[in-house]
């Protein structure tokens, strides 16, 4: 752990903590006139490269707090690591790629916890702060809303093949990690610079269960059209060769009761709307003439942009979510 720089803190926020392995951690608090968003969120691996897998699985907690507008403030490393079995480089590797990602969201590392386990995992708790009018949520849909998507979908899939060793795993490895390791802090400028009050970030449940989410908090329909969708190079054959992880599966069955799918849509896209998703995107929420604004936005920020559903009146209870 020696070997781990120290935690970068160019504007001072700890205040005491790090010098002499204290219990606790002493930070600043956030400027005035912002509230605490609170998270925590652990990931096991879900690919082979320690230092990226510390990335993905930092991006991946911190998203928590773009996802409703904020910013993050302060992190701490949650790491459960088999000492006895692995080598403790791999953990340092692991850590140092979370430290990488706080720094990058410039926000500052607040200490942590680490445990014996059988299995690695690493997450983050994450304190982020929010102007309190700038907050958007999965209750602020509107009929008319188009959806805005951030990232291209299929982390579960590539996972999947990666795990398996699977003909082009690699080439999957590479993918999966490209878009994993990627912030959404651009798309969180875009929310709170557009004043949205509708997003969410696409995680475990997938494209189909957070918007059926919204939908359900909003008391609207949500129709997600699948020939938009993106999704990362090599999914749909991954996919078609049967690698979709059980989670993918999972998801379809539990929203099943509140989805209708149209007549003619694709069935492998139609399942992979539910593909259980690592450190996905996010989804904003955009009045139809602000829509183009949105995704011009995105792109001056160097950020992709897919319109993918849009919204419309409260519907039977069992079509929340259209596939269309």
């Amino acid at each position: 752990m020696d070997r781990l720089p120290r935690p970068p803190d160019p504007t001072g926020r700890v205040l005491h903590g790090f010098e002499h392995n204290e219990d606790a951690v002493i930070l600043r608090s956030p400027p005035p006139g912002m509230a605490l968003v609170q998270t925590v969120d652990v990931l096991a691996p879900i690919g082979n490269n320690p230092r990226r897998f510390g990335q993905t699985a930092a991006a991946n907690a911190l998203s928590d707090v773009y996802a409703v507008g904020g910013e993050p403030w302060a992190a701490m490393n949650i790491l459960a690591y088999p000492a006895s079995e692995l080598p403790l480089d791999v953990a340092a590797e692991i850590l140092a790629g979370g430290l990488e990602k706080i720094a990058e969201a410039g926000a500052v590392l607040a200490g942590g916890h680490t445990l014996e386990d059988e299995e690695i995992k690493y997450g983050l708790s994450v304190t982020g702060v929010v102007r309190p009018e700038q907050v958007a949520s999965n209750a602020g849909l509107v009929p008319g809303d188009v959806l805005v998507l951030t990232k291209p979908l299929g982390t579960g899939v590539l996972a999947t093949a990666v795990k398996a060793a699977w003909p082009g795993s690699e080439d999957a490895e590479e993918e999966l990690y490209r878009w994993t390791t990627h912030l959404n802090h651009h798309a969180a400028e875009v929310l709170r610079a557009m004043g949205l009050k509708a997003a969410t970030d696409i995680t475990g449940f997938g494209l189909g269960g957070h918007v059926l989410e919204m939908a359900r908090a909003s008391n609207v329909t949500v129709e997600v059209d699948c020939a938009a969708l993106p999704f990362m190079n090599g999914v749909e054959d991954h996919a078609t060769d049967g690698l979709v992880p059980a989670g993918t599966y999972a998801n379809r069955r539990h929203c099943a009761c509140h989805t209708h799918t149209v007549a003619g849509v694709d069935d492998l896209r139609a399942l992979l709307v539910f593909d259980a998703q690592t450190s996905g995107g996010l989804v904003l929420a955009v009045p139809p003439e602000r829509a183009d604004e949105a995704v011009q936005r995105l792109a001056e920020r160097g950020e992709p942009a897919w319109i993918v559903g849009r919204v419309s009146a409260e519907g039977r209870a069992d079509e929340r979510l259209v596939l269309a």
